[in-house]
């Protein structure tokens, strides 16, 4: 594989614009460019996490997850192309539901916090759904695959597991919401 990116500055996105992957140009302030910015954050977001201490089976899944951002980025920079398959859903459907086996109920809401890997997975999960939130809105517009949308929407609900997960294994309880209202 040749050098991709030989040259770090190009100076064409001085005009408010930057090109996709088809060679097509759109404004910086696109839904789309709001899109791959969301999915790029987040997957910068899961980096933050595997720069802390967790179980080594949630860095391998998480190695992956990232992986698989990446790919969705060039689905959204590249309209019309389809790289993640139904196969990376069902690997996040079968996670959630054997990490959630491993936890005990939730009687209560939970706030962001525990361990400092916890906290920047809950900062995964509010970014995830913000960047669920933009690519539905580009769905409104332009097609992009049922299977992305599904991907980001169980990938939220995953990170939410994993919040608890990371908790658990460092002997650290969730923060649990106390309505002094009531």
């Amino acid at each position: 594989m040749g050098n991709r990116l030989s040259k770090i500055y190009t100076r064409t996105g001085d005009d408010g614009t930057t090109g996709l992957g088809d060679g097509s140009r759109i404004s910086k302030d696109s839904i789309r460019v709001d899109a791959m910015g969301d999915v790029d954050e987040l997957n910068s977001v899961i980096g933050l996490i595997l720069t802390e201490s967790i179980p080594g089976n949630l860095e391998a899944m998480l190695t992956k997850i990232q992986h698989d951002l990446f790919n969705l980025g060039g689905e959204i920079c590249i309209p019309g192309y389809v790289i993640l398959q139904q196969a990376c859903v069902n690997d996040l459907e079968l996670a959630i539901d054997t990490l959630n086996d491993e936890l005990k109920p939730l009687k209560e809401f939970i706030l962001p916090g525990g361990t400092k890997a916890a906290a920047f997975c809950h900062l995964a999960r509010t970014v995830c759904r913000r960047a669920e939130r933009k690519l539905i809105q580009l769905h409104r517009n332009e097609k992009v695959t049922e299977i992305s949308l599904q991907y980001l929407n169980r990938l939220s609900d995953l990170l939410f597991v994993l919040c608890r997960i990371i908790n658990k294994e460092a002997n650290v309880n969730d923060v649990l919401w106390k309505n002094e209202q009531v």
